[in-house]
């Protein structure tokens, strides 16, 4: 087991330094319903101690807010994912490609969700093909789309959807690379803030389909890449 490495941040914030070597997946900053100098606090002692951030759901504000902060380190930031990655300059992102994953979007109102994912399924490694608008109600669209994904040879499937979330359920009856749902908050009153959409992927009958928590695109691509690795290290062992 990888040593237990703790930095603190006064008394603010613990990082876990050895969550990448521990679990294939370094410590990331949840920015919403931070404070600015928390958020300050935060970034200058990760960028410090291991070069390098995460920060997922940050607002534009807040970026331009931390910008002089990022100075020395080069920064990467996704108006649609909300996310923002800073290497100290002369750091390279790891070009080492994990795996492949698809991201599909059930409508375009889905595309910031999916683009969180993306975002961050690139940082951990993988390679990302996306498809937007392929919802049930022109189920038509997603043929080519299953083709290009066989072609592509993914790894796994994240379906982005929101609605009442039958896109998951659909895909997963068609290939065979396991399929991950994300529901999301997007859909009229019945909706419930996306907890009909989460029930829904949740009541399928489709096997092989995992699903996560609402809006939730970091969590996907966490999955997808652990997807990636497990069938990485089953396909080269004897």
């Amino acid at each position: 087991m990888q040593e237990l490495s703790v930095l603190s941040v006064g008394s603010l914030a613990r990082i876990d330094l050895n969550r990448e070597a521990r679990c294939g997946v370094p410590e990331v900053v949840y920015g919403e319903g931070k404070r600015l100098h928390e958020l300050g606090d935060i970034v200058t002692a990760m960028l410090g101690q291991r070069g390098k951030v995460i920060i997922t759901r940050l607002s534009p504000e807040s970026r331009d807010a931390l910008l002089p902060l990022l100075k020395d380190a080069d920064v990467e930031y996704d108006d649609d994912a909300r996310a923002l990655v800073a290497r100290r300059k002369g750091l390279m992102r790891n070009e080492t490609m994990e795996g492949t994953v698809a991201v599909l979007t059930a409508g375009t109102s889905d595309i910031p969700i999916a683009a969180e994912c993306a975002f961050i399924a690139r940082e951990l490694g993988l390679k990302v093909v996306m498809f937007n608008d392929v919802g049930v109600a022109g189920v038509h669209r997603l043929v080519p789309c299953i083709k290009s994904m066989v072609d592509e040879k993914v790894d796994c499937i994240v379906v982005v959807a929101g609605m009442e979330g039958a896109l998951p359920s659909l895909v997963a009856g068609l290939v065979d690379v396991p399929v991950i749902g994300v529901p999301t908050s997007i859909g009229y009153g019945a909706n419930l803030g996306g907890m009909t959409t989460l029930l829904s992927m949740l009541s399928s009958c489709a096997p092989g389909l995992a699903v996560v928590n609402v809006d939730n695109g970091f969590g996907a691509a966490v999955f997808a890449r652990k997807v990636c690795i497990a069938h990485r290290r089953r396909e080269g062992s004897p």
